[in-house]
């Protein structure tokens, strides 16, 4: 059965829209059959965005959303900063076909840039942050790329910050976050979801 992070030619339409209430604004997205959670903002995207807003968290001016679907991480962090630049890459065609639609209809096509990506391979640039909801499904050998080749692709004082279900190797991840990084902290916990902030520079924030 083809999954989100799969290209299945000739897979037929199914546009929708989705809408959603985050920190007292309203989106629309549009979505299609073959994306990543194409019925509704995910719960692990809505923690992390709520996470990084709500805590001020620095992401610099450069990000990148690494598997961003339908480009919801990405694009809401352009829409609330005019200055800020963010690189959208996932290997789903679709997907990006959506991050371009969904860019125009939220006015911030200047602030993107939209990279067909297997992981880092199409990325050629370094950034402030890379955010990531990864997609546990592709397997550990995809997962551990985005964190094992992150800091090739990160300027000085960045961040990685991805949101990890516990069942789904929450903690584990964390420890091996720990051999590569030498700050590691868990911004948020709930519902079993863990938003976990990886850099070379120390953070005050931690949940308990």
């Amino acid at each position: 059965m083809p999954q989100y992070f799969d290209n299945v030619e000739g897979m037929e339409h199914q546009s929708i829209t989705i809408e959603f209430d985050l920190l007292n604004e309203h989106y629309s997205f549009f979505s299609d059959k073959g994306v990543f959670s194409k019925n509704k903002l995910d719960f692990g995207t809505e923690l992390l965005l709520k996470t990084i807003l709500e805590n001020r968290i620095t992401l610099g001016k450069r990000t990148l959303d690494l598997g961003c679907g339908a480009g919801p991480i990405g694009l809401i962090l352009a829409h609330l900063d005019p200055e800020k630049q963010v690189t959208l890459a996932d290997i789903n065609d679709r997907a990006l076909e959506l991050c371009e639609r969904n860019a125009k209809h939220l006015g911030v096509s200047s602030q993107t840039e939209i990279v067909h990506s297997d992981v880092y391979l199409n990325i050629h640039s370094t950034y402030d942050s890379i955010i990531s909801n990864p997609p546990i499904r592709a397997g550990k050998r995809v997962t551990y790329r985005i964190y094992d080749e992150a800091p090739s692709h990160m300027n000085e004082n960045a961040s990685l910050i991805i949101v990890i279900r516990k069942e789904q190797g929450a903690l584990s991840v964390k420890e091996h976050l720990e051999t590569i990084f030498p700050s590691v902290n868990v911004l948020a916990r709930k519902k079993g979801y863990y938003v976990i902030q990886s850099s070379f520079k120390r953070s005050s924030i931690n949940a308990k």
